[in-house]
């Protein structure tokens, strides 16, 4: 067995991950997160000195930890966090001299094609079609599957903190701003592929956060109107909805009804019925695919 470290550096959090692996498959032994929220430090499409400053800084310690740990090989890819700023070549030179790391930026292909395979990895496969989502806080994959074949996969410039950042005023949204963002996650849409299907599996912090929020178990289905019952609740935006935030998804507090608004206008375009939340996705994905299965040698730090 082997260990490795990975850094998914993402538009709300960057998330450290250690793993113990072989051939057969991996263990999750250590996970340890930041919230730095980037998308809050981009203004105009670039991604400001602090910004950048934040990122190389939180991946500095997080070497660190891996260095003590005595933990090689060691990977940093980013997403929309560094892909969709005008200023990536700048802001990526600047974080690896600052670091010492190399980062890998994945396109957002990429990125929908490795939330399907670390979502699907260990578990059944699903023989109907479906459809994976992985919200995050700069962009949302989609990816229409039916066993294990993907028919289509599109990454949307939209997430949970980016929505925020550009639509939202206070801490939640006011009708006005929701009403902005639903058209706005509406539009995004118009250019994935146009599909019908019953079931939804949600990948990243938007939709683990809503389960829970739900009173989700692990392996539970839920029901498509459970959480847009959830969404009902808090979009009132009182003492109340803060409290039940706080008690359940502290660091989410600002982004969790911009992440549902997404979430429910898929919910109602494609059809959904039931979802299933997965606890793997996009870093497990990389790790399936780039250390277990030997991808570019250029990501592996030394």
């Amino acid at each position: 067995m082997s260990n490795c470290g990975i850094v998914d550096v993402g538009s709300n959090t960057i998330r450290l991950s250690i793993y113990q692996y072989d051939r057969t498959g991996f263990k999750l032994l250590l996970g340890k997160k930041e919230t730095a929220g980037l998308a809050g430090y981009v203004d105009d499409g670039i991604l400001s000195s602090e910004g950048i400053q934040l990122a190389a800084g939180i991946l500095g310690r997080f070497r660190a930890l891996a260095d003590n740990l005595d933990i090689r090989p060691f990977y940093v890819f980013a997403t929309a966090s560094l892909r969709n700023i005008s200023n990536t070549d700048e802001a990526v030179d600047a974080i690896q001299a600052a670091a010492g790391v190399p980062v890998h930026i994945i396109t957002g292909s990429e990125e929908a094609i490795l939330s399907f395979r670390g979502a699907l990895f260990g578990r059944p496969v699903p023989l109907e079609r479906g459809l994976l989502v992985d919200i995050g806080g700069g962009s949302t994959e989609l990816v229409a599957y039916e066993g294990e074949h993907i028919h289509t996969g599109v990454s949307l410039p939209l997430g949970s903190l980016s929505l925020f950042t550009q639509h939202v005023s206070g801490l939640f949204p006011t009708g006005d701003e929701a009403k902005s963002i639903r058209r706005h996650v509406q539009k995004a849409l118009d250019k994935a592929e146009d599909l019908s299907c019953s079931h939804l599996r949600g990948v990243g912090g938007t939709i683990r956060a809503a389960a829970k929020l739900c009173g989700h178990t692990p392996g539970q289905i839920l029901s498509s109107e459970k959480l847009r019952d959830l969404y009902r609740q808090l979009k009132k935006g009182d003492q109340t909805t803060l409290r039940r935030i706080l008690q359940g998804s502290p660091e989410r507090v600002h982004t969790i009804l911009p992440g549902l608004i997404i979430l429910n206008v898929i919910l109602k375009r494609y059809g959904i019925e039931t979802v299933d939340v997965s606890t793997q996705g996009v870093r497990e994905g990389y790790l399936l695919t780039y250390v277990i299965g030997e991808g570019d040698p250029r990501v592996q730090g030394k």
